[in-house]
């Protein structure tokens, strides 16, 4: 197939990751490539797609660098520039002549332009409903145009009814990036990005009331708060390993004992807890949003914000089978199930595109091509 991989812009598709979704899109399109596929990744402009993957900018530089999203998140300036990039995209897609369209923006525009021009299209919810996109997602559907969410749990966030063109792909990794070890040093990690909804300043209490050494990897992404919540409980076995290539992380994970996943939001999924689980690591875990259905029986639980209970939870961890973790995951998570999952719905659009449906037509405010009449705001 010829494929148009579209992503969001707020970070660069490129190793080594941001964060989860940027994870999710770069293997995602090496895998799509290794079976043949013809990929185009429609990214930010200062992204790396793998090799055999042709890059399309859809902005020149991803737009964190100009309009970090905790100072813009909402704001008309912000929102503007979104509008204005993803009708430049959605341009782009109506001139071209891909089979199928994966999208992965979190913008309203792709998923309405699917509706309205028939174009085979998924369309992947990889965070909780928020108003712009709900809508988006709610007025769009058709049998050409599919949804996904990474677990249950998502799916039942996103519809209270399920409707018949949405369905659940669990993430899933390359298992050889991530290789089992079979000992662990005693000591803890955690990995993602230092921000407030991930609780890393949750894991570092957790681990001192325990008394086990840990880690945190990860990019500091949100300064005030790892200043005045995590830095103060760094010291003695308590540190910050700063931001970590995959291979590298791997290696790290392998060391450790237990892996300390702490998200204080409605996860949607959980990708460093799998990625840990397959060099295995039992994971101790907040308890919020997906995160049981991802780890099952291969860790151990605490209510968010309970650090005493966490603590527990950790040591409760450390003594579950690593053999068992690394299972799970080449059992339920591995890239080669998900791609699959993608490979149907992707031919099931395509041979859907010249079904029986209403048309629909948008207002310029919910989907534009036209980049240079574009209003801010949702």
């Amino acid at each position: 197939m010829k494929i148009a991989l579209m992503t969001h812009i707020r970070h660069p598709v490129r190793p080594p990751f941001m964060g989860g979704m940027e994870a999710h899109g770069w293997h995602l399109a090496r895998e799509l490539a290794a079976r043949g596929h013809e990929v185009t990744l429609m990214a930010a402009g200062d992204s790396a797609p793998p090799p055999g993957v042709t890059l399309h900018p859809v902005v020149e530089t991803h737009y964190d660098t100009v309009y970090p999203w905790h100072d813009f998140h909402g704001t008309d300036i912000l929102n503007g520039h979104l509008d204005c990039a993803f009708a430049k995209a959605c341009a782009a897609l109506t001139a071209a002549d891909f089979d199928v369209v994966h999208n992965n923006t979190l913008h309203r525009f792709p998923p309405r332009l699917s509706r309205a021009r028939r174009i085979p299209m998924v369309s992947s919810m990889h965070v909780p409903p928020f108003a712009a996109l709900r809508r988006a997602m709610n007025d769009s559907l058709a049998p050409w145009h599919l949804a996904t969410t990474c677990s249950a749990r998502q799916l039942t966030r996103w519809w209270d009814e399920i409707p018949a063109m949405a369905r659940v792909v669990p993430n899933g990794i390359a298992l050889a990036d991530w290789p089992f070890s079979a000992q662990g040093d005693g000591s803890a990690v955690w990995a993602g990005r230092i921000t407030p909804t991930k609780g890393p300043h949750l894991a570092a209490q957790a681990a001192r009331i325990a008394g086990v050494p840990l880690t945190i990897y990860g990019v500091i992404e949100h300064r005030d708060y790892f200043e005045s919540e995590v830095r103060p409980h760094l010291g003695g076995d308590i540190r910050h390993g700063g931001h970590l290539s995959g291979e590298a992380l791997a290696e790290a994970f392998g060391r450790a004992s237990a892996l300390l996943f702490t998200p204080l939001w409605d996860e949607p999924f959980g990708l460093a807890a799998i990625e840990a689980m397959a060099c295995g690591l039992p994971v101790a875990a907040v308890e919020m949003g997906a995160v049981r259905e991802v780890v099952g029986n291969c860790g151990a639980y605490a209510p968010a914000d309970d650090a005493p209970a966490l603590a527990a939870a950790l040591l409760r961890a450390m003594t579950l089978s690593r053999r068992a973790a690394r299972a799970r995951v080449e059992e339920r998570f591995s890239i080669e199930a998900m791609v699959d999952g993608y490979e149907a719905l992707y031919a099931g659009a395509i041979a859907a595109r010249g079904a029986n449906w209403p048309d629909i037509a948008y207002a310029p405010h919910e989907l534009s091509t036209a980049p240079a009449d574009m209003p801010a705001g949702a």
